[in-house]
Order: structure tokens, then sequence, then C-alpha cells
């Protein structure tokens, strides 16, 4: 331990991001990164906004995002909140409505990053088991169990499994004294009509729930740290009074000009969308001729096995092979990997690799 450190700092596990390498050129099917670049708007309002302005601070409480993305939710500039990202957004949270006294309750394979804040805050946790196929079980959260909260992705991460919305409604409705979070960074891939397949339009129907959005993934901006969270006004409030407390300008001004111009190209938007869908729809089938295993994705990425090789050898195969993929070496998913939906030739670079492989394991068998 390094002699400076407090023993908190010593005890506490950090989340740990998808390799980012320098070294060599790979195809990063790893990080759910959009294989689509921004909308040239994006590009455009972010060239525009980095002039002498720079030296001024940005909007403390990003009124114009807020009313931008308000009209693209149905809501009103009261029932959304800004970010830094996600993360931040999720970490603003954890402080903000979960209590200490009674665990928060998350499905036992799922983001990471929820036990990273549960250290970091001092809030106790279960995991809930999930059900077959990796769905989440929603008896389980319908239970009479005391709760300080419940929170977890929509589709969930990584096994990319997407719970209906009628599901997520119990859930909210057996749970009126606390906050339901569902996180829906990848809530834009669940398929035809993904823009209905999210929640942020039930907030006010709902005083107990929060959802958070990202524009990391279907707005190809995960270089510029936004995100959002659409809320009743109470529960905004407290998100408020957290952030204010913490940092007062979450968003700079180049980020908060190029998102304000992702919402407003939808067009674009939607058809990048469609293109990684296709993808995912076309991969598959593929996936599973070749003796995988593949749950049903309603995400940018699928969670995927195989009968025959074990997940950290595929994942090196992969990876000696110019190809990276994210394994989680935990009991119960070791052996499945997530892979990110990249564009059409890229996937079709990680299939003639898996092809590869699986001819060479067939010889050596």
């Amino acid at each position: 331990m390094n002699k400076y450190w407090s023993s908190f700092v010593a005890g506490i596990k950090p989340y740990t991001p998808g390799e980012q390498p320098a070294d060599r050129k790979f195809i990063k099917l790893n990080t759910n990164e959009n294989p689509y670049p921004p909308s040239p708007a994006v590009i455009k309002a972010a060239r525009e906004a980095a002039g002498e302005d720079l030296r001024l601070y940005p909007q403390p409480e990003c009124e114009d995002l807020r009313d931008r993305l308000a009209q693209y939710e149905g809501l009103k500039r009261s029932n959304i909140y800004i970010s830094n990202g996600s993360d931040e957004m999720l970490a603003f949270a954890f402080l903000a409505f979960f209590k200490k006294n009674e665990p928060i309750y998350f499905p036992e394979f799922t983001y990471s990053f929820y036990e990273s804040y549960c250290a970091l805050f001092g809030i106790r946790y279960v995991k809930v088991p999930l059900g077959e196929d990796f769905c989440i079980d929603v008896g389980e959260y319908c239970s009479q169990a005391p709760r300080g909260g419940i929170i977890f992705p929509n589709p969930n991460a990584p096994t990319a499994v997407m719970m209906p919305g009628k599901d997520i409604c119990r859930i909210l409705e057996a749970n009126p004294e606390t906050v339901t979070i569902i996180d829906e960074a990848y809530v834009d891939f669940a398929g035809t009509g993904q823009e209905s397949a999210s929640m942020a339009g039930k907030v006010e129907e709902y005083p107990n729930l929060l959802v958070i959005k990202t524009f990391s993934k279907s707005h190809s901006l995960a270089g510029m740290r936004i995100g959002y969270a659409a809320g009743g006004g109470h529960l905004i409030e407290a998100l408020a009074r957290i952030k204010n407390s913490f940092n007062s300008y979450v968003a700079d001004r180049v980020s908060l000009a190029a998102a304000e111009a992702a919402v407003a190209d939808s067009v674009y938007y939607r058809g990048i969308r469609e293109r990684i869908i296709k993808t995912r729809e076309r991969v598959i089938p593929v996936f599973r001729g070749l003796g995988f295993k593949v749950t049903e994705s309603g995400a940018n990425f699928i969670f995927v096995s195989h009968k025959d090789i074990r997940g950290r050898e595929f994942y090196d195969l992969l990876r000696e092979r110019g190809i990276l993929v994210r394994h989680f070496d935990k009991p119960g998913i070791e052996d499945h990997l997530r892979i990110t939906i990249g564009s059409d030739g890229e996937m079709d670079i990680l299939i003639d690799k898996i092809h590869e492989i699986l001819e060479k394991k067939k010889g050596g068998m």
C-alpha cells in the first residue's frame, strides 16, 4: 500500500474499463462504441463551439440542451438533468436516492460500476440471480423484501437481454417507496420502434422512476462524455443538489453544442441505429450456426459462448488475430464473450477469424 493512501482507498476495487490499446491496430469490438461517425452537423457544431468563448464558463444548468432533450422525450425542462457522461449521473443518483440502512438490489450479472459505487459510497447491495437465458427475474424485485433502491440496465449489460416495459411497470408499482433507476445506455438499439422502448416518457406517471441515458452509444459521442437523466421534478431537484455540491459545470461548451446538434439530427441517427440493428440480426444466426449460444439481444452487442472453447481462450485467440472483444472473468459468465456490433466489414472479418479458430481447434482434436 502506498504510504500516502487512506485505508479506504487501499480497500476499494475500482471499475475496470475496456482495453484501449495504443501499441497496435485492432478491430475494437470490446467497448460498445458506435462504428459510425457522428452526424456531420455535430462535427460542424463542435468546431464552431471551439472558439474564443472557450474562455467563458458554459451554462451551469445546461438549459439549452435540457430544452432540446425535453422536446425529444416529450417532457419538460424540469424533468431533464445533464451530466458529464452517464456514469457521473449514476454517481449523483447513488448519492441522492439510495439509502444506507437498506440494501439496493441489482442483477447478479450487470454493469460492474454499480458495485464500485456501492463501495465508494458505503451502500449495501443484494445481487439478484438472473433467470433462464439471463433474463432479469421480475418476481424477485416485486417481493416484500425491504429495499433501499433498485437499479438495472435495460437492455442489461453484459447480457444484452431486454426487459419489456410492462415488467418494469410491475417493479415500479411494487416498490412505490423507493427509487428505481433504469440505465438505458443501449435502449435505442432495441429494434423496430426503438424510441418507444424507453421508459423516459413515463417519469411523470411513476414518481419513483429515474431513467439515465447517454450520448456515447447511439449518438456516436463516447469521446464527448454527455449523459442525462429523466425523472419527476422532485428527483431532478435532488440530483441538482448533489451536482451543485460536487461540480457546478458538468458539461463543457463543445460537448453541449455537439449534443444539441445530435438531438436535432434524428434522421441521421435513426439511420445508423437501423444499420447496427440490421447487422446484429444478420450475424446472430451465423454465430449460432457456428456452435455459439447467443442471448436475445436488444443492444449494440451480443453475448455469446461456445460449447468447445472456453471464454478466456477464445478472447486470447481473437486478440492474437487483431480483434478485441470483452471477457468477464466471473463465475457464471466466465465462458462468455461480449462482442460489440461493428460495421458489416468488421463483423465479416470477425466471422472469418472465428472460422479459422474453429477449424484449427477441430484439426487439433
